[in-house]
């Protein structure tokens, strides 16, 4: 089954945001750490922050890319914050692209 998870923040969840870091630490840990990984995740918005450099879950995200799951980029999204240049794991891509990597799945599941 290809699953792919879209993630649009850079916190699991709305509200207090200091818990929102530490929940989305704790997921992608979780997804790390499980065999049934998904197909792909792609990053849009803010959570394409997480992949920068100095985020605190390059090791969970290099870990799972290492395992094969696709990290996917939003261009556009890491130019409006100025972090093209400081992607440390997974790669930029297009709306196109992640259009067609959704088209593609079994599921889409947004975090």
């Amino acid at each position: 089954m290809k699953n792919v998870f879209l993630l649009n923040s850079e916190f699991f969840g709305h509200g207090d945001d200091e818990l929102g870091h530490k929940l989305m630490g704790a997921f992608l840990k979780k997804v790390w750490g499980r065999d049934d990984k998904p197909y792909a995740i792609i990053f849009y918005n803010s959570s394409v922050k997480l992949l920068a450099k100095g985020s605190f879950y390059l090791d969970a995200l290099t870990g799972l890319e290492e395992s094969g799951v696709d990290l996917i980029a939003c261009g556009t999204c890491l130019d409006s914050f100025n972090l093209k240049d400081k992607v440390m794991v997974g790669r930029v891509s297009g709306m196109e692209e992640i259009v067609d990597v959704m088209m593609k799945a079994n599921s889409v599941i947004t975090i």
